[in-house]
């Protein structure tokens, strides 16, 4: 079965509490454990969240090199991590950025991504969705 991690980086954790009109009303754990529920055959999901930019680099270096890939939304680190960055430049396992808001559509500040250019790919402004999107393109991407 293919592994495949989810890492939220900072506030995420607040999914459904946070300006509800911009990233929604649902928290994130409910969300991913009905996904999980519907693709359970498919793919093992491991879902990890830190408010600290070092455990999310050690998080990457402890599973980049055995999972089949990773999706991070690193939020507000994006734009300001060349540390996550190098981490993800420096493991194996392919990553996708995800994004729930389009980020090129609010403040210059979000314009900028440190992520994308050592990813895989990005998927932007789907709401929830766009962790969907990530997890079937790599279940694809690994039959």
């Amino acid at each position: 079965m293919k592994k495949i991690a989810i890492i939220n980086g900072p506030n995420l954790n607040l999914l459904g509490k946070r300006e509800p009109e911009v990233y929604g009303r649902y928290k994130f754990e409910e969300f991913i454990f009905k996904f999980k529920k519907k693709i359970n055959n498919l793919a093992k999901i491991f879902f990890y969240q830190s408010n600290h930019e070092g455990e999310i680099i050690d998080i990457l270096h402890n599973i980049g090199f055995e999972y089949h890939g990773i999706i991070i939304n690193p939020g507000a680190y994006t734009h300001t991590s060349i540390a996550i960055a190098d981490a993800i430049k420096s493991i194996s396992t392919p990553v996708i950025e995800v994004h729930i808001t389009n980020i090129f559509s609010r403040e210059k500040i979000r314009n900028k991504s440190f992520i994308t250019e050592v990813c895989k790919g990005s998927i932007f402004g789907f709401g929830l969705n766009s962790y969907k999107l990530g997890i079937f393109s790599f279940i694809k991407f690994l039959e």
